[in-house]
């Protein structure tokens, strides 16, 4: 009895760290970016970076859905400083979406940080590198996460079976993808209707998704991350030294003479992804029309969870600020220029 009672406890204790290691797993995660117009892209991946040497995530693939030149070797030079120069990096290889980095913080840390990608032409290309990767994936295991437009995601849908996969683009989608999560759309003080930059860039592929994709889709509006404010706290961290995430916010945040810190919107949807809403936000189901000029209509029905405030903003912006303070773990003997 007494042998059959210790082998019930170790069964038990076993499976309680099953349990537990399930629970704690890494969240495999696509991030789609339109890096270079704004700079909370690059916060973004610094949070998504934490939570990856945290144990919490696993990036499978970087990809750009913004054509301006400066995008893919960008990205490389965040994978390459935190220590991951071999993660995929994609690009949308079309003339259009083209955003340009007005306050020139990219061409700056492209300049100065060590990096692979030299050029966009180097990335491959968008949807090529979607199915690659989603096809070697467990079914329902990935987190597509876009904080940019929706031309890559809308092309995926529409993509056919190739080398990769025999299934179709929204095929490969319902049967690899666990959830989206985007930083898209907004409410306005009517309590319908918003114009949201992300959306309105390229109207036509947000309607695509929206209206065709097959997974859940949580969504962080407009008036969300407008309320969190980062950056100051990064930027006047004396440790950080030769870190591309700090020199582009103080590029920017001088440029635009911001004493206060930059909308956080981009990551509150990778704080979102990975976590998952509690503590810092709750959610309304809603529906969600998205119209030709690109505005966005609610209407009835459930289909989108659509992130509301359940903390306050400025208690949200100093957890989101120490994981963009985050350092690489093992920092690579590298040369600044």
């Amino acid at each position: 009895m007494k042998f059959k009672s210790a082998l019930l406890i170790l069964a038990f204790i076993f499976n309680l760290n099953f349990v537990k290691a399930q629970k704690h797993s890494p969240v495999p995660v696509i991030f789609d970016t339109d890096i270079a117009g704004d700079y909370d892209d690059v916060g973004a991946m610094a949070m998504l970076y934490a939570f990856a040497d945290k144990g919490e995530a696993k990036i499978l693939a970087t990809i750009s859905c913004n054509a301006f030149e400066t995008t893919a070797p960008t990205i490389s030079v965040i994978n390459t400083y935190f220590g991951k120069p071999n993660i995929p990096i994609g690009i949308v290889k079309k003339d259009k979406p083209n955003k340009d980095c007005a306050q020139q913080w990219a061409q700056a840390i492209i300049a100065k940080y060590p990096h692979n990608i030299k050029s966009n032409s180097q990335a491959v290309e968008a949807v090529a590198l979607y199915r690659k990767v989603l096809a070697k994936q467990a079914d329902g295991s990935v987190t597509i996460i876009s904080v940019g437009f929706f031309t890559n995601l809308a092309d995926l849908l529409r993509s056919g079976a190739d080398k990769y996969s025999k299934l179709d683009g929204e095929q490969l989608v319902k049967k690899k993808v666990k959830q989206l999560v985007s930083m898209a759309t907004g409410i306005g003080t009517d309590g319908k209707t918003f114009s949201e930059y992300n959306v309105n860039v390229d109207a036509a592929s947000a309607q695509k998704v929206f209206k065709d994709w097959p997974t859940p889709i949580t969504l962080s509006g407009f008036e969300i991350g407008e309320k969190i404010l980062t950056g100051i706290r990064l930027i006047n961290n004396t440790s950080i030294k030769n870190s591309p995430v700090k020199d582009a916010f103080q590029i920017a945040l001088t440029k635009d003479k911001n004493t206060t810190g930059r909308n956080s919107w981009d990551e509150t949807a990778v704080l979102t992804a990975i976590r998952g809403p509690k503590p810092y936000f709750t959610y309304r189901k809603l529906n969600m029309e998205i119209k030709d000029n690109g505005t966005d209509v609610v209407v009835p029905g459930e289909r989108f969870l659509y992130l509301q405030f359940a903390m306050q903003p400025g208690d949200i912006a100093k957890d989101i600020e120490q994981l963009m303070m985050h350092q690489p773990v093992k920092k690579q003997r590298v040369i600044y220029r």
